[in-house]
């Protein structure tokens, strides 16, 4: 089995033709959080850009039971709710769970 390592440069390749090869997890859930939003018909401010990358680790957590798609608002942006406790993680864990839910979110959607 890949390591996170590798997986994480296969999930990247498969981005690079559309956004570029200087993808971090940053990039990564910002991606998430526009496919999952399904639109931008405009320019977006800084606050929404942080309420998509929400979006993105909410949607990623959710496949870990951490969340729950509750339904769109009137202006179509998913919300989610809190199922359970997130565990402690020290700041290198919590990069590799997000890290490993965006490769399998990615190898749903690109494979």
């Amino acid at each position: 089995m890949e390591n996170l390592k590798q997986r994480w440069a296969s999930a990247t390749d498969k981005l690079a033709p559309d956004f570029g090869t200087d993808l971090d997890l940053q990039s990564i859930l910002f991606i998430i959080g526009l496919q999952e939003l399904g639109f931008v018909k405009h320019k977006i401010n800084k606050r929404q850009k942080l309420e998509v990358l929400h979006i993105a680790v909410c949607r990623l957590l959710s496949d870990y039971g951490f969340y729950e798609f509750e339904g769109y608002d009137n202006d179509k942006w998913p919300h989610y709710t809190r199922t359970k406790k997130l565990p402690q993680l020290k700041g290198g864990d919590q990069e590799k769970l997000l890290q490993e839910a965006a490769i399998n979110y990615l190898e749903k959607v690109y494979d």
